[in-house]
């Protein structure tokens, strides 16, 4: 097993996901509702995290949706708990814990593209700097240069948040 390593702690991540939320908040002031689309789990709990945020901060209204992307195999049929129509011409910020190599992101961006939407950006906790497709993130918590050996993990728990890199 190899060793781990603190990136973030709980506080640090609060601060993070507070941060864009303000930064998500700012480039969507003039937007009456904005769609937090997170994938599923640690993206989805992230998005969760930042409709919490932005609920708090601002007057916009939030609404979550949840994305399912097969990782493995993100050609699969990606599923969203609104309907196109729901976010047909909003505002959406497509969400995942960490951005590795882009491959989850872009298959959710494409998804998304099927129907006109107002603007669309992406938001991530950890940026890994290690992309193969041409996808970036447009709010990040963190950038952080690793090796393609090392993995980084988000572990959302109660009370013990933290992000660690192995």
């Amino acid at each position: 097993m190899k060793a781990q390593h603190a990136i973030l702690d709980q506080e640090q991540i609060k601060h993070k996901i507070r941060r864009i939320a303000y930064q998500i908040y700012e480039s969507n002031i003039e937007e009456p509702e904005i769609i937090i689309a997170g994938i599923a789990r640690n993206g989805y709990i992230l998005a969760q995290k930042l409709e919490k945020e932005l609920k708090e901060i601002s007057p916009l209204n939030v609404v979550l949706c949840k994305v399912t992307i097969n990782k493995k195999n993100p050609l699969d049929k990606i599923s969203t708990s609104l309907s196109p129509e729901d976010y047909k011409e909003k505002s959406i910020i497509l969400v995942d814990d960490v951005l590795n190599s882009g491959t989850t992101l872009i298959y959710g961006v494409r998804h998304f593209l099927d129907v006109p939407l107002k603007q669309f950006k992406t938001a991530v906790l950890v940026d890994r700097n290690h992309k193969k497709f041409p996808v970036k993130a447009d709010f990040k918590g963190l950038s952080l240069s690793t090796s393609l050996s090392e993995t980084v993990k988000v572990i959302f728990e109660n009370e013990n948040e933290r992000v660690e890199l192995f």
